[in-house]
């Protein structure tokens, strides 16, 4: 049995009382130390701030044609909050219609549970090969990375393929993903070409074009769309009213993976569910928008069961819970679940744009991955808890989200539970200054006090910038310069304006009275 939902939650368990995720979720070295490593790679920093630069500007493009956007954001974030607040209903919506149509519906508690219960699927509809082992071909798919599948299957004797051209390039390249929606981001054409040549046999001698290394991938995949039995697929939308899955894609690997195979075998995180087939226009702008900057999806297939003599006759979902439940139960984060992925977020990120998606340690990095991954986890998990400070508090990923996630909200929230959970509560520095600080503010005379000595710290600074500071404010002035300190604070500057000013009001008024008495 697996519980879903928020009202049992909400009466009978804390968010922390329930099972965290498994899989590549997880940051294994604080955010800090392993960012680092990357921010020294020009390469890394080149590419991916020319790709999110490109991706911004066609963004903001198509985003400027819509007179309605801000209306199509507030239906997307309204969709998404109503299944949030009715999971449990929809979800039991779904599986009866999804399976009244022909498909079968397994439940997956956490990533161990969804890897077996593929491989079962998978060892049950593939024959083995002369080489010893299965195959099967993929669609694009973060929530099978999130679990990672992939590495389980290999150990299970399957070999999965990807075929999606960036994907195709992370796994050739024995690579990670770093973006969401262009797994490739931190690689060039060059890079790319020099791993096709290495690892496609048939590749044969290729340049750097984008045609030539696409039509390279194109003859790699061909035989393998034609003739493997099994395909994996994620889904964008999950329907409750038809149980109908959807999946957007701009190659057309996606479309020959959901139809030419004999089963179908996809997985889905039970929050991708909207309300009915009416929602769809809402996110079907602003998902292309969002993500690749089109006005349109090239490739968006839905299917509803199975239909005989037509596509896939064994169609299998696994619904993923993974850590989404108790991401469910935070009432400050449990809105991180309605995220569409479509990386709008990363792309404005001055953090992610240095550092790279590798730095976050999880399948969704960037900003929406400093939220997700502990929320799905909890912040006590390895690392994770470090997430949530690898951010500026900017707010250019709320601006851009086409849900209308609140990230910085979520991130601080994040943070204060990160400093529950893991560290000391003996006092330290800066809680020693903060509690100083508030005695001082909390009180007008204390705090009129404290500006007497404004002119003499004026003078031992010199009026010039700060440059250090010892302790814990040495981490502040390591990478900037404070202004220096004032002559006069400001209330001392506006109570000698107040005086002045009525000083003026009186003499203007005395000099009237005495000119209207001439005038008399």
């Amino acid at each position: 049995m697996t519980f879903l939902g928020m009202p049992l939650m909400r009466s009978q368990h804390a968010h922390s009382d329930l099972p965290g995720g498994q899989g590549n979720i997880v940051e294994t070295e604080p955010f800090p130390e392993v960012s680092h490593q990357h921010l020294s790679n020009q390469q890394l920093r080149n590419n991916i701030g020319h790709a999110t630069s490109s991706i911004r500007d066609k963004r903001a493009g198509v985003v400027a044609e819509l007179d309605d956007w801000e209306e199509l954001r507030e239906a997307g974030s309204r969709a998404k909050n109503q299944v949030m607040a009715n999971l449990p209903e929809y979800l039991v919506e779904f599986e009866e219609n999804f399976t009244a149509a022909g498909g079968t519906i397994h439940w997956a508690r956490d990533a161990d549970e969804a890897n077996a219960i593929v491989t079962e699927l998978v060892e049950a509809n593939v024959p083995v090969l002369a080489n010893g082992r299965r195959e099967v071909i993929k669609v694009k798919s973060m929530a099978t990375q999130e679990i990672g599948l992939n590495e389980h299957l290999e150990t299970q004797g399957i070999d999965a393929f990807e075929t999606d051209l960036a994907e195709l390039i992370v796994q050739l390249g024995e690579d990670k993903p770093s973006h969401i929606l262009v797994p490739a981001i931190h690689r060039n054409r060059d890079e790319i070409r020099d791993i096709f040549m290495d690892k496609m046999p048939d590749a044969g001698k290729l340049t750097n074009d984008p045609a030539v290394l696409a039509e390279a991938a194109r003859r790699h995949l061909r035989h393998k769309f034609l003739t493997t039995k099994v395909a994996v697929s994620g889904a964008n939308f999950g329907i409750a009213d038809t149980g109908t899955l959807g999946v957007v894609e701009s190659e057309g690997n996606g479309r020959m993976c959901l139809t030419l195979p004999e089963t179908l075998i996809t997985v889905m995180g039970i929050e991708k569910l909207l309300p009915s087939f009416d929602d769809l226009g809402a996110f079907l702008q602003l998902l292309p928008r969002s993500s690749t900057g089109e006005r349109m999806n090239p490739y968006t297939s839905f299917w509803t069961g199975r239909t005989e003599g037509d596509g896939p006759q064994n169609v299998h979902l696994v619904l993923l819970d993974n850590g989404r439940t108790r991401a469910l139960a935070d009432e400050h984060g449990r809105t991180a679940l309605n995220c569409i992925r479509c990386s709008a977020c990363m792309n404005v990120c001055p953090v992610y744009e240095r550092t790279g998606g590798h730095a976050y340690g999880s399948t969704y990095p960037g900003p929406i991955g400093a939220i997700l991954s502990p929320l799905l986890t909890g912040v006590e998990d390895e690392a994770n808890g470090s997430l949530p400070y690898a951010s500026s508090l900017c707010g250019a990923c709320y601006d851009v989200c086409p849900v209308k996630i609140n990230i910085p909200e979520i991130l601080v929230h994040l943070r204060s539970e990160d400093v529950k959970a893991n560290h000391s509560p003996v006092s330290t520095q800066l809680d020693t200054a903060l509690t100083g600080a508030s005695w001082m503010m909390g009180d007008g005379k204390r705090m009129a006090a404290a500006e007497k000595g404004l002119p003499f710290a004026h003078k031992a600074t010199r009026g010039g910038q700060i440059n250090a500071l010892p302790g814990i404010a040495g981490a502040w002035t390591s990478s900037r310069d404070i202004p220096g300190l004032p002559e006069k604070s400001f209330h001392q500057l506006w109570a000698e304006s107040e005086g002045q000013a009525e000083s003026e009001g009186r003499t203007d008024h005395d000099g009237e009275t005495e000119n209207g008495g001439d005038e008399k």
